[in-house]
């Protein structure tokens, strides 16, 4: 499921980048493709300008006349090499104008193609591309007294450029941005891969642990479950006797019922606690008297256990938040302590204010915790000793309940220990 949620993020991921990086590299393509024909059109369009001036009364009706002929042409260096050819309505050749050295046939064969091919503008010659223009040219007859005016002459001119530069640099472009593209493309794909792997970690977490955890719930109900049913079954073979002489079992489905009221209370301050808007107290109070207050309720339990209890209070420290939460964190963990003390064991409590923190720890005697195991005592339903779960009671909540209030209340919680000699609990919560 989940590598199918991490896919769904690449694919989205990698089409949203792609659409970006086409739709950009187009840009820039067709952009520079624009520019370079424009460019290319302005030189056929200069080169393209024949003016023949005639000087006389009348326009001659010798075409053989001298005339004077102007062809715009562009003398740089770096200019592409071009010539034009002068042909009749029906293609024939009439004149070649041309500095360069290229075969008769060359310039018959281009005139005859662009001739014949008047919608298609480029054509391979000589191992060169050229693109040409096909224009009808005119003259210009200026008379004696000033007098001008323009004859459309019956033939056309046709304009050849070297395009092959131009061709070529679009080309390199085109396979720069395809090359860039593509190795892009796959450096965001591993990125985004490894980015996703991260994003889809903590959910698979979250879910594997919200499967546990339902998976422990129903285990841990169905204990005191099981119990009622049993006797619930004793019960009614046994129909014709007294309700007195069934006392036993009916205190048997009681102690399932209460085991399951408080399995589903603490499920349910659980699930208050990781609500983010259960809104919490944060008025002032003695911390050091609500501590002393657990411990005289529980200094019964405490001494028949014969447990020897220890502690040093700092007195009147003021702490700005829940009083009633913090007390619940201090009797779950002097609960804790005490059902996993050894017999005749000791437990030693403080409470410091240290700088803008007050930290309180307390410390109990006894079989301590593995080294390994440290990392989840704060999980839910856990216990580092399952086999002694019944004995002890309780369903492995109560740590859990206890680290989400000090987070709730922005303090830290941490546990250390020391195998076969003692454990550590300590909280500190801010001033």
């Amino acid at each position: 499921m989940f590598t199918k949620l991490r896919n769904q993020f690449l694919i989205l991921n990698m089409s949203i980048t792609s659409m970006v990086m086409i739709a950009a590299f187009a840009t820039i393509y067709f952009i520079t493709y624009g520019s370079i024909h424009s460019e290319i059109q302005k030189r056929l369009n200069s080169r393209s300008a024949v003016q023949i001036t005639t000087e006389g009364t009348d326009l001659p009706d010798d075409r053989e006349k001298e005339a004077t002929m102007y062809t715009a042409q562009n003398t740089a260096l770096d200019a592409p090499l071009s010539f034009d050819i002068e042909v009749d309505a029906d293609g024939k050749i009439l004149r070649i104008n041309s500095i360069m050295d290229m075969p008769d046939e060359a310039y018959y064969k281009a005139a005859e193609i662009a001739w014949n091919n008047k919608n298609n503008s480029t054509i391979t010659i000589e191992g060169k591309q050229w693109q040409y223009a096909i224009t009808q040219m005119t003259t210009n007859v200026i008379q004696r007294n000033g007098q001008q005016y323009t004859v459309v002459e019956n033939k056309y001119q046709i304009m050849f450029l070297d395009v092959t530069e131009s061709n070529k640099t679009l080309f390199e472009l085109l396979t720069t941005l395809l090359t860039v593209g593509l190795i892009t493309l796959f450096a965001i794909f591993i990125i985004s891969l490894y980015f996703a792997n991260r994003a889809i970690k903590p959910i698979a977490e979250t879910w594997e642990k919200q499967r546990q955890f339902v998976a422990d719930a129903s285990h841990e109900l169905k204990t005191p479950l099981s119990i009622i049913n049993a006797n619930y079954d004793a019960l009614l073979a046994s129909q014709e006797e007294t309700i007195k002489s069934q006392l036993k079992w009916l205190g048997y489905i009681r102690i399932g019922t209460d085991r399951m009221t408080k399995l589903i209370n603490d499920l349910l301050s659980l699930a208050k606690l990781e609500d983010e808007n259960l809104e919490t107290r944060n008025t002032p109070f003695d911390m050091s008297n609500a501590i002393n207050d657990v411990m005289l309720s529980m200094e019964a339990v405490v001494i028949e256990k014969g447990i020897r209890l220890s502690h040093s209070i700092e007195p009147n420290i003021i702490v700005k938040g829940d009083a009633e939460r913090v007390k619940q964190v201090v009797t779950i963990l002097f609960d804790n302590a005490i059902k996993y003390s050894n017999e005749n064991g000791r437990i030693d409590i403080s409470l410091i204010k240290s700088k803008r923190q007050v930290i309180y720890s307390i410390k109990n005697s006894g079989k301590g915790i593995a080294k390994q195991d440290l990392p989840k005592v704060f999980d839910r339903f856990y216990r580092a000793d399952p086999s002694r779960a019944q004995e002890i009671g309780g369903y492995g909540l109560g740590l859990s309940i206890a680290k989400s209030i000090i987070d709730k209340l922005g303090g830290e919680i941490h546990v250390t220990s020391v195998e076969n000699e003692c454990t550590t609990f300590t909280f500190t919560l801010g001033l």
